[in-house]
């Protein structure tokens, strides 16, 4: 395959990896889960134990572990066509999934940021009519 076909192979895998780290770590129909690793992260008994869960909370160590899972799945190298191209693949796939998730962080807070201003103007307007 030519390096075009790799890097668009790689955009579209890093969409995967990204959501599943994303929606695992910081959406609410998770939240439970996470809060109880959450709680084994800070207060588990053995240093493994509390490193082990501590994966489930951050979206950039669990991607790691969602691109193994992928990876293991799709067979997927870059470069090379060996072992050497499945870590090629590894760490490029955590850092697009990484910029993913970080420019879906942006917009969230963009839209928040909109949200909040348009309720700050419909309530000063609300006051203005019944002033």
């Amino acid at each position: 395959m030519d390096l075009l076909t790799h890097v668009v192979q790689l955009l579209i895998l890093a969409v995967p990896v990204a959501w599943v780290a994303w929606t695992v770590t910081k959406e609410e129909v998770f939240r439970e889960a996470r809060e109880y690793f959450a709680r084994q992260s800070k207060h588990g008994r053995s240093l493994a134990r509390r490193k082990f869960f501590f994966l489930f909370t951050c979206e950039y160590c669990f991607s790691h572990w969602v691109t193994l899972a992928l990876q293991f799945v799709c067979q997927f190298k870059l470069v090379y066509d060996d072992w050497r191209g499945y870590l090629v693949a590894f760490a490029a796939l955590v850092w697009v999934a990484n910029v993913y998730m970080s420019l879906y962080l942006l917009v969230r807070v963009d839209i928040r940021k909109e949200r909040a201003e348009a309720d700050e103007t419909e309530e000063e307007v609300g006051h203005r009519r019944a002033a």
